[in-house]
């Protein structure tokens, strides 16, 4: 707007009036060196300002772009500190912990120590009491020498005297002996008791290391687990499907002692692949392995039925493959579990499989093993699923609750199919969704590992 005053003022002196007082035509002249000068400055001063307001709005943008990154860096940073507070009170909760668990121990060892020098104590009193009853067995023997001779004669007063005696000592030693053998008892059945304490805790104190160490490990990253199909058919003769072995059993018999992956083709059965486990007694097929944790077992009924995993390391074989083995004969199941302390226990079960129109009803009967039983109670259960329900608990779903797919009847005692659990779960909820055998460690323990595999058994009985 200035601009435009200044130009109207300079132009001005351009205007002139005739004598006559009409106007005449508007004449412009050449400006001044120092007009256009002006209006160069002018140029400039506006390129200037135009320059400066774009500075401007850059800078604003700029300002407004900083202010959201801050933002987002103060964001994180609290997200930071909440995460670094919540695993100092859980690394301090865990080191009070093993300090109360530490000061236990040093008591129980006391006692311990204590109770081993109560007992070389008791060990020199009934040494001293077999030394006397040793010298009394000999009077005795000598009274007998001379009882030996009452037949003939009568004994003396003397004799009588001595014989009545003696046998009052040796009762009071004798009961003597009985008290310090009943106190011996005592005392070991107590040591039993503080040596099973302290072993205990010694257990508890090295899974708690374990725990502690594993709260600092990266998260384990679940792979999506892939299906296991059935083979092609023999379109292009790639495959000899009508060879196949109808299981790994067949396979051992005809001379294969490695074990790994192996195509099969049960009766009434597409062929797959399966893991066939070869031992000296012959083969069986592996149709359930947990080991580290790496396959996510909360799924649908199709993939429980289909299969899904990897073959070498964990999964599922699959309902419907698992039937097919099972109806060939008579089956034995194996089931075998590892705890964190790597031991190993195993049980097995006489086992039947119904189809898909019973959705898969299980059969078992206790054989054999070290493990105790869990699973007799299950038999006649359908399989259930988070999508299929047949579990027998009214109002609730056991498969939710407890993650995975199994033969609940109302939960039950095992689920070996449910969320591994490599870390401490900090609730009780979470805690029995984990991998767990109730009547072994308690559904609040979480196994390491799980195996179960299926041979066949001239011996069971199949439905």
């Amino acid at each position: 707007m200035r601009a435009g005053y200044l130009f109207l003022l300079l132009a001005l002196p351009c205007v002139f009036s005739s004598k006559d007082g009409k106007a005449e035509e508007l004449t412009f002249t050449e400006a001044p060196p120092e007009t256009r000068s002006r209006f160069a400055m002018l140029d400039d001063v506006r390129i200037l300002a135009n320059g400066l307001l774009q500075l401007g709005h850059g800078l604003k943008d700029f300002v407004h772009k900083t202010k959201g990154q801050i933002n987002d860096i103060f964001q994180k940073l609290n997200i930071f500190d909440r995460s670094f507070y919540q695993l100092e009170v859980v690394t301090s909760e865990i080191r009070e912990e093993e300090e109360q668990l530490k000061r236990t121990t040093t008591a129980l060892q006391a006692n311990n120590e204590e109770i081993k020098n109560m007992s070389l104590e008791i060990s020199s009193k009934i040494n001293g009491i077999l030394e006397d009853r040793t010298l009394l067995q000999s009077k005795v023997g000598g009274l007998e020498e001379k009882l030996s001779g009452l037949s003939k004669s009568l004994p003396e007063a003397g004799d009588l005297k001595e014989l009545s005696s003696l046998k009052s000592v040796i009762d009071t030693q004798e009961s003597s002996i009985a008290e310090l053998l009943r106190a011996v008892r005592e005392q070991h059945d107590q040591l039993d008791h503080q040596k099973n304490k302290i072993k205990e805790l010694e257990e508890k104190l090295n899974y708690d290391t374990f725990q502690e160490s594993a709260d600092k490990a990266p998260p384990l990253q679940l792979v999506k687990p892939q299906p296991i199909e059935y083979l092609p058919r023999d379109s292009n003769k790639t495959l000899d499907t009508d060879g196949l072995p109808m299981d790994c059993n067949d396979l051992y018999n005809r001379g294969e002692k490695a074990s790994g992956v192996y195509p099969i083709k049960p009766n009434q059965s597409e062929p797959f692949n399966v893991y066939c486990e070869m031992t000296p007694e012959g083969g069986s097929a592996v149709i359930q392995r947990r080991m580290d944790g790496s396959v996510d077992f909360d799924q649908t009924w199709e993939k429980y039925e289909n299969g899904f995993g990897d073959l070498e390391r964990e999964f599922w074989l699959g309902l419907e493959k698992i039937h097919a083995l099972a109806q060939q004969g008579d089956h034995v199941l194996h089931i075998q579990l590892e705890d964190w302390r790597n031991e190993r226990q195993f049980i097995e079960y006489r086992f039947g499989l119904e189809g898909r129109d019973s959705d898969y009803t299980i059969h078992l009967t206790q054989l054999s093993g070290d493990l105790p039983d869990a699973m007799t109670n299950q038999t006649g259960m359908r399989f259930s699923t988070k999508d299929r329900d047949n579990d027998n608990m009214e109002g609730s779903s056991c498969a939710e609750n407890y993650s995975g797919g199994w033969w609940f009847n109302a939960c039950g005692d095992t689920n070996l199919n449910g969320k591994y659990i490599k870390v401490r779960a900090k609730g009780r909820t979470e805690r029995r969704r984990g991998i767990y055998w109730k009547p072994g460690r308690g559904n609040h323990y979480s196994l390491k590992s799980t195996k179960i595999t299926l041979r066949p058994s001239p011996e069971a009985r199949s439905f």
